[in-house]
């Protein structure tokens, strides 16, 4: 899934390509994508993009007065092309959900395309979303997000502001979009490893000095993802955010810094990792679904 670092990425990438051109048309090609019917997707065509906007994991595409908003869900990714063929795609069972056309430039061939994107989704499990909204905030996901972790106002009394009165565990807060915009699964795990703290412990419980390591982990992990996302083509930043985690997707693995094999706690949809000499004291975590398989 696409977490804050990629989306961010893609928004300077969409940005640079974007911005100033104007949208020939759009067409939905899977019946789940688009969540709104008002104002219609035509409404975009002839419509200049002012920019490109991040919101958590939500990519805002600012057209004219109107906001075509993504979520990537968990399957879903945005391919861009120089070239996408003139002819409308067929609808089917293929990856394909939506596809957007630009206008030719002043110098482009119309005999071979014009650029633009498609927006893919792989899996059974269809959850990528596209709304057409005249405000951001009627997107119900964008209007319930907690603060951007990487904001200037997002400050450490911010976040221990957070945390108080937490009564769940710290990965679930640090997923939690209605607490802090734009983590998942795998840069929870990263931030966990890197304040050398356990998945399981109390948010509401972590002292003044463990709330500071841990605001600490949560903004360098961010802000050294994005760096390293930073510059590269959308079809590359996938394996760009594989190749930076420490831990997570890399059960069975020695840990980089203690070398340490890294554990797994799987759970019905997800599953957790991390290293038990620096995160849990050496102990490994119960992992009640893998127990029962075992009795």
């Amino acid at each position: 899934m696409p977490e804050l670092p990629e989306v961010e990425a893609l928004r300077d990438f969409l940005t640079d390509r974007l911005r100033g051109r104007s949208v020939s048309r759009v067409l939905p090609l899977a019946v789940s994508v688009l969540k709104t019917y008002d104002p219609p997707l035509s409404a975009l065509e002839g419509g200049t993009c002012a920019g490109v906007a991040r919101h958590g994991k939500f990519l805002d595409l600012e057209v004219g007065d109107l906001h075509l908003v993504l979520h990537l869900a968990r399957a879903g990714w945005l391919r861009w092309q120089d070239q996408l063929p003139t002819a409308p795609p067929r609808p089917g069972k293929g990856p394909l959900a939506l596809r957007l056309w630009l206008t030719a430039s002043k110098d482009a061939d119309p005999a071979v395309g014009t650029a633009g994107f498609d927006l893919t989704e792989a899996g059974t499990q269809k959850r990528l979303a596209v709304y057409l909204v005249r405000e951001v905030t009627e997107v119900p996901g964008v209007a319930r997000l907690g603060p951007d972790p990487l904001a200037d106002g997002f400050t450490l009394a911010v976040f221990r502001g957070l945390l108080t009165g937490q009564q769940h565990r710290v990965k679930g807060v640090l997923r939690d979009q209605r607490v802090i915009a734009g983590i998942g699964n795998a840069y929870s795990d990263e931030i966990l490893h890197a304040a050398r703290m356990s998945p399981y412990l109390l948010a509401g419980s972590l002292s003044e000095e463990q709330t500071a390591t841990l605001y600490e982990a949560l903004r360098t992990t961010l802000r050294d993802a994005v760096e390293r996302s930073r510059g590269f083509a959308a079809g590359s930043l996938k394996a760009r955010k594989r190749g930076g985690m420490r831990v997570h997707g890399r059960t069975g693995e020695p840990c980089p810094v203690c070398g340490d094999t890294v554990r797994e706690v799987s759970f019905s949809d997800s599953s957790l990792q991390y290293c038990p000499t620096c995160q849990t004291g050496g102990k490994p975590l119960a992992d009640r679904r893998m127990s029962r398989l075992l009795r």
